[in-house]
C-alpha cells in the first residue's frame, strides 16, 4: 500500500500508446497504489476515448491545469516540445512527475536545473535497458568509455525526420544499416521517439562520461536490442537486453512501459 495508506491520484498527460498503457495499469498492476484521476491530450479525442475505457467520461480534461489540480502524481508521456511545459508546471505545483521523455533532459541542461529547483519530485524510469545501478556505481571512480549500440527493426523508424532528410526510407532497408553514430546528446535530438535509453544511460553516468551511441536498423531482428559497454577503473560492464516491441507502438520497447509501472510502484511503496 502507499506510504500514506491511501491510493494516489494519477493523472496522465499524453494519451498515446505509452500513456494509455500506464493509465490502464491502474486497474491491474497498480490497482493497490493508484487510481486514475485525470487524462489529457492535445487531441481531445484521445483522452475521451481512453476515458471511455474506464467508463468515466469526466476523466478527460480540457487543460493541463485541470490535470494538475486533480492529481497527486502526473505521468508525462508527450513526444513533443510541449512536454517541457508539462514537467515544469507540474513540478512547480508541487506534484510528483514521472517523465517518460527522458531525452529532453539530456539536451536541455537548463530544464534539468529548473526541475531540480522546483517543489515537486521528478521520477525517471530506467526504460528499456538493464544495469543503470552498476553504471551509477561505476561513475563514482570514473568511466573511461561508455557506449550504447541499439538495433531495431526498420519499421520502428517510420516517420523519423532525421533519416528522411538523409534520403533513407526505412521500408526499403534490406540489410543492417547504421542510421546514426555519435554522442547521446545528438542522438536524442535526432531520434526523440527511439533512443530515450541513451538519455537514461547518460543521466546515470557522471557528466564527464560521454555516451557514444550507434543506432542500427536491421531487417534481421524482430525485437529492440540495446547493448551497453562501460570501461573504467572498476573493470568492465557489459549488458544486453532484447526487448519485445510494445504492441501499440513499434518505436518503443515493451520493457520501457513496464519500467514506468515499476517506477510508480516503487514510489508508492
Amino acid at each position: 500500500m502507499p506510504r500514506n495508506s491511501r491510493r494516489f491520484r494519477l493523472g496522465v498527460v499524453g494519451c498515446g500508446a505509452i500513456g494509455s498503457r500506464i493509465a490502464i495499469s491502474t486497474t491491474k498492476e497498480l490497482a493497490n497504489e493508484f487510481k486514475i484521476s485525470a487524462l489529457y491530450d492535445v487531441d481531445p479525442n484521445r483522452s475521451k476515448a481512453l476515458s471511455r475505457k474506464f467508463r468515466k467520461p469526466s476523466l478527460s480534461k480540457s487543460s493541463l491545469i485541470q490535470v494538475i489540480r486533480a492529481s497527486d502524481v502526473i505521468v508525462e508521456a508527450v513526444n513533443t516540445p510541449a512536454g517541457k511545459d508539462v514537467v515544469l508546471r507540474s513540478l512547480s505545483a508541487g506534484k510528483t512527475v514521472l517523465c517518460m521523455s527522458v531525452g529532453r533532459f539530456l539536451s536541455d541542461t537548463v530544464l534539468l536545473k529548473k526541475a531540480k529547483q522546483a517543489k515537486g519530485t521528478l521520477l525517471f524510469p530506467s526504460g528499456a535497458i538493464a544495469g543503470l545501478d552498476a553504471i551509477r556505481a561505476a561513475s563514482v571512480v570514473g568511466i573511461r568509455s561508455l557506449t550504447l549500440t541499439t538495433t531495431k527493426p526498420p519499421k520502428g523508424f517510420i516517420g523519423n525526420a532525421y533519416i528522411r532528410e538523409k534520403g533513407i526510407d526505412p521500408l526499403k532497408i534490406k540489410r543492417d544499416t547504421v542510421l546514426f553514430k555519435g554522442p547521446a546528446e545528438k542522438a536524442v535530438c535526432a531520434f526523440p521517439q527511439n533512443i530515450n535509453v541513451a538519455a537514461a544511460l547518460a543521466l546515470a553516468a557522471s557528466p564527464k562520461a560521454r555516451v557514444m551511441v550507434k543506432l542500427v536498423a536491421s531487417p534481421k531482428v524482430r525485437v529492440n536490442v540495446h547493448e551497453i559497454t562501460a570501461v573504467g577503473p572498476f573493470g568492465r560492464i557489459t549488458t544486453k537486453t532484447e526487448n519485445e516491441i510494445c504492441p501499440d507502438n513499434p518505436k518503443t520497447s515493451y520493457l520501457a512501459v513496464l519500467s514506468a509501472i515499476a517506477t510508480l510502484k516503487a514510489f508508492a511503496e
